[in-house]
């Protein structure tokens, strides 16, 4: 299965250059914070306007059908647009650790991913620098690119950039946190991301569907995350409800419990522990229950 954003180049171009301009008051994420990181204003995610990386290569810790044998080719991008209290890679996302980067390394290093013989271009935080995740992915397809894009994302995206990027991902990979607004104040510092990510999953699966796999392996399609959280298994209950009856029952769930009470997280002592054994059962039963079992 060709990656779509083969038949598609000139649309990458294209949009790569009107989210540049859209950089002098950015809108990239439901922030909308307004900022000119063209003149060198943070915003919210406190990215600058230049590209930043924190790290590249193949990466075995991801979903099976992304990391089959050779591992899946993943970009970690430094910045956030949410402020998880829990993050596990804050010295990334909060902190913003990392290098700039052109667009024309960039390019390069997907080939040398591709070359490396991992499976995919896995984008990990990619939003707030998508001009030039873009003008690199021109870049890289003119010299040979072909791997399926992946779009790993925390879910809190803006609808019409997903929309603009229909044709040119392959494979998204939402996390869904919460849909309680109180746990998306407190924990997020974003109330209004339940609302979000609701819409933003509905058009990611609208656009590339249920996951497609090819000998074991991911090429195309809807992929979602949840992180089990203690004491939130009702909240969890209903992410799957939704997931069954306004997405597909035949989505690809991963419902991870690798959750650790990291950074912040023994501030606030209802979540400062691991998951039980029993929350995950209890989550994993009503999965099941409403035929959402094509779990990794």
């Amino acid at each position: 299965m060709e990656a779509l954003y083969l038949s598609n180049t000139s649309r990458i171009k294209e949009l790569s250059q009107e989210l540049e301009c859209s950089l002098e008051s950015c809108a990239l994420c439901p922030r909308n914070c307004g900022a000119n990181r063209l003149k060198g204003e943070e915003g919210f995610c406190r990215a600058p306007s230049r590209l930043m990386v924190s790290s590249i290569g193949p990466h075995f810790g991801e979903e099976p059908p992304l990391v089959g044998w050779k591992g899946s080719g993943t970009i970690f991008f430094t910045h956030c647009n949410l402020r998880c209290v829990f993050c596990q890679n804050y010295d990334i996302s909060h902190l913003g650790n990392g290098n700039l980067c052109s667009h024309e390394d960039l390019a390069d290093f997907m080939l040398w991913l591709q070359n490396r013989g991992c499976h995919n271009i896995n984008l990990v935080t990619p939003t707030h620098y998508l001009h030039q995740i873009l003008k690199a992915l021109y870049k890289a397809a003119q010299k040979g690119l072909s791997l399926p894009l992946v779009y790993n994302c925390g879910g809190y995206e803006s609808v019409e950039i997903i929309k603009r990027l229909h044709g040119l991902v392959d494979i998204y990979m939402p996390d869904i946190k919460f849909f309680d607004p109180d746990a998306c104040s407190k924990y997020l510092h974003a109330p209004d991301y339940g609302k979000v990510v609701r819409e933003v999953v509905k058009e990611m699966h609208s656009q590339v569907g249920n996951l497609v796999l090819q000998k074991g392996l991911a090429t195309r399609g809807l992929l979602i995350r949840h992180l089990i959280m203690p004491g939130w298994t009702d909240d969890a209950k209903k992410i799957v409800d939704f997931i069954a009856q306004e997405i597909s029952s035949d989505t690809y769930l991963n419902i991870m419990t690798q959750y650790r009470p990291y950074y912040r997280a023994q501030e606030f002592p209802e979540i400062a522990r691991r998951p039980t054994t029993r929350e995950y059962q209890e989550i994993r039963s009503h999965a099941d229950t409403l035929g959402v079992n094509r779990e990794l």
